[in-house]
C-alpha cells in the first residue's frame, strides 16, 4: 500500500529552497545532448563486433524501450516536478522504501560514473601529454566541475548547453558526411552501396543478444532532464517538450549513426573495436586526423557526463534528505545550491578513481559490477510507479496530466516485459550475470534498510 508519509506537495517541487536558474534553452539542450553519451562513441564498437549489421536492430529495440521509459517518467515529472525525479515518484506511488532504494542506488551509480568518466577523460589528455600523470587530470576535472556545481545551477546549465551543442554538432556532421558518402556524392569517396550489409546476423541470435545488452546501457543520461526540470523557470513545460522530442532524438542519433557506421565499414574490421566505430567510419571517408577529432568529441562527452552526474547525484541526495531518507547535514542549502551534497558526491567519485589505482582487481571491480544493472532497477521502479500514479491522477487531478503515456496501461506492461527480458538475457551471459547478481544484492540490501526505516518511522 502507498505510504501516508508526507512527500513533496503537488503544487511545487520538493526543495523549495533550491534556485530556479535553468532556462528553457538549458533544458532543451540538456535533453538533446543527454542522449549523446560517451557510451555511444566508446562502447558501441564491441556491440558491432558481436552483432554485425543487426546492431541497428539492437539499438532500435532498446531505443523503443527507452522511449517508453522516458514517456512514463515525463508523465510523472510533469505532474509532480521534483529534483528527486523517479525516486520521489516511487515514494509517492509505492512507499518510502521504494523511493529510498531507487534514490540511493542511483546516487551510487552516478557517483561511480563520475569517477569512471574522469578516468576516461584523463586517459585521453594523457595520450596528448604523456609526461603528465592521469590522476592529476582527474583531480583537475573534479575540481572544475565541483566548483561549477557549487557556484549556481545556471553554471551547470551553461556548461551543459555548450557541451551538448558540441556533441550535437559533431554527431550531426558525422551523419551528414556518412549519408553523402553512401549516396555517392561525397568528393573523393566511393559509395560501398550495400556490400557491408549482406549478412544481417553473422554471429546468429547470440550476437544480437550481446549487441542488445550493449545498446541498453548506452542510453544512460536521459533521466537528468527530469531532475533538472525542477530547477527551471517552467518545469512542466520543460519536461513536456523534452519528452515529446525523445523519439526523433533517439532514432536520429543512435539508430541513424549505427546504420551509417555498419553501411560504411565492414562489421568485422579490427579497427571498429580497436579505434572505435566512428573513427573507422571517418577514416573510410578519408577525413584527416579522424582519430584525434573523435578523441576531442569523446573528451567533450566524458566531461559533459561528469558535470551532469555530479549535478544529478547532488540533487538526488538532496531530495532524499528533504524526504527524511538521509543524514540532515547532506541537505544543507546555501545560495540556492545543495553544496554539501555536491561536495560529497564529488568526493565519492574521486574515491572511486583512487580505488581504480589502489584496488583495481577486487574493490573497484566489485563496485563496477554492483552498479552494472542499476539503470534497469530504476526503470522498473519508474514503470510500476507510473502504473499506480496514472490511475490516481486520472481520479483525483486529471488536469495535471500535461504528458500522457501512450496506450496506457498496455505499453507500460510491454515496457515491463521488455525489462524482464533484458534481465533474463543478462542472466544467460557469464559477464553480465555477475553484474546482475551484484546489483541485485545491493538493491535488496537497500530495500531492507529502506523498509526497516519506513517501519521505524511509522511506529514513531
Amino acid at each position: 500500500m502507498p505510504s501516508t508519509t508526507p512527500v513533496e506537495t503537488p503544487t511545487d517541487t520538493d526543495g523549495v529552497s533550491l534556485s530556479h536558474g535553468l532556462k528553457q534553452r538549458h533544458l532543451s539542450m540538456i535533453a538533446l545532448g543527454g542522449v549523446i553519451g560517451a557510451g555511444l562513441f566508446v562502447g558501441s564498437g564491441a556491440g558491432i563486433a558481436a552483432a554485425g549489421p543487426s546492431i541497428v536492430i539492437a539499438y532500435a529495440l532498446s531505443g523503443l524501450l527507452v522511449m517508453l521509459v522516458m514517456r512514463m517518467l515525463g508523465e510523472m515529472s510533469a505532474a509532480y516536478p521534483s529534483s528527486g525525479s523517479f525516486s520521489s515518484h516511487a515514494e509517492r506511488a509505492i512507499g518510502p522504501w521504494a523511493g529510498f532504494t531507487a534514490g540511493w542506488a542511483f546516487w551510487v551509480l552516478l557517483c561511480t560514473a563520475v569517477g569512471l568518466e574522469g578516468i576516461g577523460a584523463a586517459q585521453i589528455v594523457h595520450g596528448w601529454l604523456p609526461g603528465t600523470p592521469e590522476w592529476a587530470w582527474v583531480a583537475l576535472f573534479m575540481v572544475v566541475f565541483c566548483g561549477t556545481n557549487l557556484a549556481a545551477v545556471k553554471n551547470f546549465g551553461e556548461f551543459e548547453f555548450w557541451f551538448a551543442a558540441l556533441k550535437v554538432g559533431a554527431i550531426s556532421l558525422f551523419l551528414v558526411l556518412g549519408v553523402l558518402a553512401l549516396a555517392g556524392v561525397l568528393p573523393g569517396t566511393e559509395s560501398p552501396g550495400g556490400s557491408n550489409l549482406t549478412e544481417l546476423l553473422p554471429n546468429g541470435g547470440e550476437g544480437l543478444v550481446i549487441g542488445l545488452l550493449a545498446s541498453v546501457f548506452a542510453y544512460g543520461g536521459l533521466e537528468t532532464v527530469t531532475i533538472a526540470a525542477a530547477e527551471s523557470q517552467d518545469p512542466v513545460r520543460g519536461v513536456a517538450r523534452a519528452v515529446r522530442t525523445a523519439m526523433w532524438r533517439i532514432a536520429l542519433f543512435y539508430v541513424g549513426s549505427m546504420a551509417v557506421v555498419v553501411a560504411l565499414v565492414p562489421w568485422d574490421s579490427p579497427q571498429v573495436v580497436e579505434d572505435g566505430p566512428y573513427v573507422a567510419a571517418l577514416d573510410r571517408l578519408g577525413i584527416p586526423g579522424a582519430g584525434q577529432l573523435m578523441n576531442v568529441v569523446v573528451l567533450v562527452a566524458l566531461l559533459s557526463a561528469m558535470n551532469a552526474n555530479i549535478y544529478g547525484a547532488s540533487r538526488i541526495g538532496y531530495s532524499l534528505v528533504e524526504r527524511g531518507q538521509g543524514p540532515a547535514w547532506l541537505g544543507r542549502v546555501s545560495g540556492g545550491v545543495p553544496r554539501v551534497a555536491v561536495l560529497v558526491s564529488s568526493v565519492f567519485g574521486f574515491l572511486c578513481v583512487l580505488l581504480s589505482y589502489w584496488r583495481p582487481d577486487d574493490v573497484f571491480a566489485w563496485l563496477l559490477n554492483m552498479i552494472g544493472a542499476v539503470i534497469l532497477v530504476v526503470w522498473i521502479f519508474i514503470a510500476v510507479s507510473q502504473l499506480r500514479l496514472r490511475r490516481r491522477l486520472e481520479r483525483e487531478t486529471p488536469e495535471r496530466l500535461a504528458v500522457r503515456m501512450w496506450a496506457f496501461p498496455w505499453l507500460t506492461w510491454v515496457a515491463l516485459a521488455g525489462m524482464v527480458t533484458v534481465f533474463v538475457l543478462m542472466a544467460r551471459e557469464p559477464d553480465t550475470r555477475v553484474q546482475l547478481c551484484s546489483t541485485g544484492a545491493m538493491t535488496l540490501a537497500l530495500a531492507a534498510v529502506g523498509y526497516a526505516w519506513q517501519r521505524t518511522r511509522a511506529r514513531r
